[in-house]
């Protein structure tokens, strides 16, 4: 029998059972069991692993706590990491494989032409060459040391530990990890929270649907009155200029590698004026796609200079999130624009383009997708002065030549996030932290921060470009003529290379505070009046204003905000579209719904009696989640399919469809018509699926990439909404992706929508998720548990 009828016939067998709804503890005994032939598959799928280990670095010790968190401890940062590389090799070493496959663009060659597309991108996009240029600026340092030292950990685990089941099932080896890899890691990160093609879809929906509708359906700033810095008023916003209009196929193929616009975060602080420790407070859930296994890796690692305990990215030394020995902190997405799209005059055939009074070469060359069990692709891959350039995309059953879109990015050049990281993992108070984000360059981010001495402190970090265009400086919201040197970055951004960001927004120049009384920050615009051009891309202000109504409350009362007001608040399931849209669900009564008296649904005049909270146990959530659907696809859909956008173009927000007047164009002048039809529609909905309330529908939904239900998270009913603080997109599956609020009177709390393990085997494997959609917490306590569980001794592997 050959390798490929084999892995059919083991694949058929074990994802065939998982299909048949085999219980979760069934499909793992039956796993175990499972051994053709020789049982060469499964191998040492339930093995031991050694707790006697060396070292190159020197002695260090792991003690895994209830919930599978190693505490490292060593007497050197360098033996901490190998340790701390170690954990994450043995629990999570398929997952940083399969980021470091996606970013470099070879997934094909082990899943198959499903993926040809995304490999595609990533080769075109060459997110490699941009971590290789980051390790080279690193490497040498103290900060590249201990990579190199948790690298050689990751791949110690590789070599001792049981290989993962994906591996098995896939039959294809786990590679060494490297440190390029490593950065790789951060890099995708970053593409995720910054990467947008906003520019190329307003350009289209500009041509398609007239520069008046696509201000009045996309504004660059909403006029609402809750910016993380309060006070002043909206600067008015910017009109359109002509520019060219991108292809179609291309914005339509490219939107799906960008993070859904739905993602978000919320994060705050709270100075001990208002605490009843005195003491300041941090809390932050950043909002991610959930998956399994989770995002984040919870750990805590103690040398004799730091004390940090929170989440790294797997593949990544440093706690991200997190708190030392001297503080505690927390990011959300900043949303700055840090990317710009140029369009060339093209000469020889396509081989050259115009750069000013210049004809230069494009840099390209032809690479190979390799393709398990079909036809290897070939793809060529181009960059300007400007950075990557994206020339091909996929049309039917092979790829389409667009025109030459050169593509800067802040992450395509050399950076020095790491860097920053590991500092702030060390810093000693605010002064240290605040010298620390200094370097984080990418992505942008709102930081923030408070020490055990007192301050508190929120700063906007990351590179953010100054364009200019003849000398003048000019937002970052069109398509650029590359040729006639538009939007130029300046000399300080050196793509693929390493940058000194001269002509950059200085750190002064960003937005920030110091010591701040509380302040709150979830995605929304970051203030009226910025000195410089900063982004388009901000979220509704739905879960901002929420944050703050209740911070302003809680502080004009004579309660203090402790740890569990923080993490209520965390939970809150008041969705802030409710007040918006309930004089329009008014409209739809006075309408008249159709079938009102005929379905088991609920109605429409019970939601203008309802709360407004998502909660699982109620039907009024489920109906207003389902209406506000329908709504917003009865007013846009017919409009933007007749205009020629492509399918799954996103629709207006729901700031702005709640906002447009009652008698607008986008309702054929009836608002409360097309309110009561989309109503209509979606109690129908509700009752032929037979859903009684939310948590039929509001459901987890984390996938493993397999996408089997014998390696997916069990679907768990729980709260929450796109317009709740507890953010939750049960269908994009997107939501809180680690829950902290952290204190410093050693009640810190967090958890993670899953488990610590990626390994299917383990106890571990999901046993917070539970807790995670229940709104519960456990403990994120520093103190080291008894017992070791892994020593390393010194001494060569």
């Amino acid at each position: 029998m050959d390798s490929e009828t084999t892995r059919r016939a083991v694949l058929s067998a074990v994802l065939g059972a998982g299909v048949g709804g085999m219980a979760l503890t069934d499909a793992r005994s039956y796993l175990r069991r499972f051994a053709p032939g020789s049982g060469s598959v499964w191998g040492a799928a339930t093995e031991n692993a050694p707790d006697e280990l060396s070292s190159p670095y020197g002695p260090a010790t792991v003690r895994y706590d209830d919930y599978h968190v190693p505490h490292v401890e060593a007497d050197s940062e360098r033996a901490a990491y190998y340790a701390a590389g170690y954990c994450h090799g043995a629990d999570r070493f398929f997952q940083l494989d399969l980021y470091r496959r996606l970013l470099t663009g070879h997934l094909s060659e082990v899943v198959g032409a499903s993926t040809v597309e995304s490999d595609a991108f990533h080769r075109q996009m060459d997110f490699e060459a941009a971590a290789a240029a980051t390790w080279d600026r690193v490497q040498g340092t103290g900060t590249g040391d201990v990579v190199e030292a948790y690298v050689e950990g990751v791949n110690h685990a590789r070599e001792a530990e049981p290989t993962p089941l994906e591996y098995r099932l896939l039959e294809f080896d786990p590679q060494p990890w490297t440190p390029t890899a490593s950065l790789l890691i951060s890099k995708q990160i970053s593409w995720g929270l910054t990467g947008s093609f906003r520019t190329l879809r307003r350009a289209l929906a500009r041509d398609r649907l007239g520069a008046a509708a696509t201000e009045r359906l996309y504004p660059r700033i909403m006029d609402h009155g809750t910016p993380i810095l309060r006070g002043g008023d909206p600067s008015a916003s910017m009109a359109d200029a002509d520019a060219a209009t991108p292809d179609s196929g291309l914005v339509s193929w490219l939107a799906e590698f960008e993070s859904d616009p739905g993602i978000g975060s919320n994060s705050w602080v709270v100075s001990g004026e208002h605490t009843a420790s005195g003491d300041p407070i941090v809390a932050n859930d950043p909002h991610l796609q959930l998956s399994v296994p989770p995002v984040w890796y919870e750990q805590h690692v103690v040398a004799p200079e730091f004390d940090a305990r929170g989440v790294a990215f797997p593949g990544v030394p440093f706690v991200v999130i997190g708190q030392n020995h001297a503080g505690a902190w927390g990011f959300t997405n900043a949303g700055a624009d840090v990317i710009d799209f140029y369009a060339y005059e093209t000469v020889d055939g396509g081989d050259g383009y115009r750069y000013g009074n210049e004809t230069r070469e494009f840099d390209a060359r032809t690479e190979t997708i390799e393709v398990a069990d079909g036809e290897n692709v070939e793809i060529e891959v181009k960059r300007s002065v400007h950075g990557a350039v994206l020339t091909q995309y996929p049309d039917g059953d092979g790829f389409e030549t667009a025109d030459e879109l050169g593509v800067a990015w802040t992450g395509l050049s050399a950076t020095r996030t790491v860097e920053a990281v590991r500092e702030l993992n060390h810093a000693d108070g605010v002064d240290e932290a605040a010298a620390a984000i200094r370097k984080f360059d990418e992505p942008t981010q709102n930081f923030v921060y408070a020490d055990d001495a007192g301050n508190t402190y929120y700063w906007v970090t990351g590179q953010i470009p100054i364009r200019t265009t003849d000398g003048e400086a000019v937002p970052g919201t069109r398509i650029f003529d590359g040729s006639a040197g538009e939007g130029e970055w300046g000399d300080g951004y050196t793509p693929y290379g390493e940058s000194s960001w001269d002509g950059f927004l200085s750190h002064g120049e960003k937005p920030g505070v110091r010591n701040p009384d509380y302040l709150a920050t979830a995605n929304q615009r970051i203030t009226n009046d910025p000195e410089h051009y900063l982004s388009e891309g901000y979220a509704p202000p739905f879960r901002g204003r929420r944050i703050y109504d209740r911070l302003d409350a809680r502080a004009g009362s004579d309660e203090p905000m402790d740890a569990a007001f923080h993490r209520d608040l965390q939970l809150d399931v008041v969705d802030g579209r409710y007040d918006l849209f309930r004089p329009i669900i008014e409209d739809a009564v006075e309408a008249g719904v159709a079938g009102d008296d005929d379905l088991d649904a609920p109605t429409a005049e019970s939601l203008l009696d309802w709360d407004g909270e998502m909660r699982p146990d109620a039907a009024e959530p489920l109906l207003f989640d389902q209406w506000l659907r329908d709504f917003r696809e009865r007013t846009f859909g017919e409009t933007f399919d007749d205009a020629g956008l492509p399918d799954g173009f996103p629709r207006p927000n729901f700031w702005v469809l709640g906002n447009l007047p009652p008698d607008s164009e986008w309702f054929d002048g009836d608002r409360g018509a097309a309110a009561a039809d989309a109503m209509a529609k979606a109690r129908g909905r509700v009752d032929a699926e037979g859903w009684a309330t939310y948590g039929d529908w509001n459901r987890v939904r984390f996938t493993h990439p397999f996408d089997q239900p014998f390696l997916n998270y069990d679907h768990l009913r729980t709260a929450g909404s796109a317009g709740t603080i507890r953010n939750f997109h049960s269908e994009a599956s997107t939501g809180a992706s680690w829950r902290m609020v952290a204190t410093f009177e050693g009640d810190s709390r967090a958890i993670l929508p899953g488990g610590n393990s990626g390994d299917y085997f383990s106890a571990h494997y999901d046993d917070q998720l539970s807790l995670w959609a229940e709104g519960e917490y456990k403990s994120m306590e520093r103190a080291v548990p008894d017992g070791v569980d892994i020593e390393f001794a010194e001494g060569e592997r």
